[in-house]
């Protein structure tokens, strides 16, 4: 690879050599065309670059990954919100569950209130 070229690669993005343009995928052409100044560049000429990338687990955010941080939060306010009841598992016999209530329905109807085992982890809804 000739040093023009070194010098308009940086990772896997090619930049035109006379205005520095981001120069866009050429698709099945064989050549390079700057949108910008009108430059081409034949395609043969960057072949063979080889490119070493590293990065993190935290390097690219993602909407699933932050909608599942906001749920684990939730999940560990609920938690920390719990109370107990005397209320006997259905699954392992455990005679307290945790429980908390939310509102599901219209307001004019009863909340929903969600147990949950802390013995086996056993869990369930009922509307009241």
């Amino acid at each position: 690879m000739n040093e023009e070229v070194n010098r308009n690669v940086y990772g896997s993005l090619i930049f035109c050599s006379q205005c520095g343009n981001l120069l866009d995928d050429p698709g099945s052409s064989q050549s390079l065309l700057c949108e910008i100044c009108g430059e081409t560049k034949n395609c043969d000429q960057y072949e063979g670059i080889e490119i070493l990338t590293q990065s993190g687990p935290n390097a690219f955010p993602s909407a699933l990954r932050n909608k599942k941080s906001l749920v684990q939060n939730d999940l560990s306010k609920m938690r920390e919100e719990a109370a107990t009841i005397a209320q006997t598992c259905e699954k392992c016999g455990a005679e307290e569950m945790e429980y908390h209530t939310r509102q599901m329905r219209s307001a004019d109807e009863g909340q929903t209130i969600f147990y949950n085992c802390r013995r086996c982890g056993y869990k369930y809804s009922a509307n009241s």
